[in-house]
């Protein structure tokens, strides 16, 4: 503990150090942070008051969309208030509760994914059973266990960071505070919590997206069964299910499957998955899913009238 206490702050390079490039990328994120906010806020306001969004799909969409209101917060306003600075720094208190906090609620979101695809294997291929299984207790105990296993998740991170002996080096060169670039500052061996990163992240994102993509396989299969616009309604849904999926995962396993290390590669896949897929996440539902568009269309109607 004494040793740690070397280190009370930490300095992040961040994504450049051109002071033009700073500029250009404060204003471009800043445009993204707005945007990610008030789409996802918007999702979240057409699901509570429209009365024709109670399906479970939408209860989990909304829950999404604060999940990455959220997950955006954590990361990217900080970021910008950075991009103003030349020497930006964060504390040692605040750079665990980021890591924490990031874990979190990305560890939620790729669970609540999972969640969602379990609701449209039900919905397309137990359609007389689905309202029957998916009712309001199994959908709220469904997200407390998305919830209860991020948590796990950050906290294991957490442990294995917060009492490392950081003893001098107290450069990031990274815009937040993660795990590998944590782990490259501390004055010890840290090959044993390197392969539990690569466990608690890497494996489990691996493991994850291949039952999604399984589970969407055999969604697509069950969809010969359907009417012609069932069929179509069902690829809408299931596509933009399989746009996010994808978005998410490639760029975490690709981050977190490979022995422990630092890539300079991995400032723009963490700018990729924390910054743009949050705002793309909002867009990608609204513009494929048809029930959305037009609650959103009644809502704003609504209003203006």
């Amino acid at each position: 503990m004494e040793q740690r206490n070397n280190v009370t702050e930490f300095v992040l390079l961040g994504l450049t150090q051109s002071l033009q490039g700073q500029k250009i990328l404060f204003v471009v994120f800043l445009f993204i942070y707005i945007v990610t906010m008030v789409g996802n806020l918007l999702i979240v306001v057409t699901v509570v008051v429209s009365s024709t969004l109670n399906a479970p799909m939408y209860f989990f969409l909304g829950n999404l969309s604060v999940m990455d209101a959220v997950y955006s917060t954590t990361v990217t306003p900080n970021m910008i208030i950075d991009l103003l600075y030349e020497k930006k720094t964060i504390s040692f208190e605040a750079c665990m509760t980021q890591l924490f906090i990031g874990h979190l609620f990305g560890g939620a979101e790729i669970l609540l994914l999972v969640v969602m695809a379990y609701d449209r294997y039900m919905a397309i291929c137990k359609p007389l059973h689905y309202m029957a299984i998916m009712n309001q207790r199994i959908c709220v105990l469904l997200l407390l266990l998305a919830c209860v296993g991020s948590f796990v998740h950050a906290v294991v991170h957490l442990l294995f960071v917060y009492d490392l002996p950081f003893c001098g080096p107290n450069v990031i060169n990274h815009f937040i505070c993660d795990m590998y670039p944590l782990l490259k500052l501390a004055c010890t061996d840290t090959y044993i919590i390197g392969l539990t990163v690569v466990a608690n992240d890497g494996v489990i994102c691996v493991v994850i997206f291949l039952l999604l993509l399984i589970s969407y396989g055999v969604i697509l299969h069950s969809l010969k069964k359907l009417s012609q616009e069932g069929r179509h309604k069902a690829l809408s849904t299931c596509g933009s299910h399989i746009t996010v999926v994808v978005l998410y995962f490639v760029p975490c396993i690709f981050m977190y499957v490979r022995p422990p290390s630092t890539l300079p590669i991995d400032k723009s896949l963490t700018v990729f998955y924390t910054v743009i897929t949050p705002m793309l996440n909002p867009l990608i539902y609204t513009l494929r899913n048809v029930e959305t568009k037009n609650a959103m269309k009644k809502l704003w109607t609504r209003q203006r009238t």
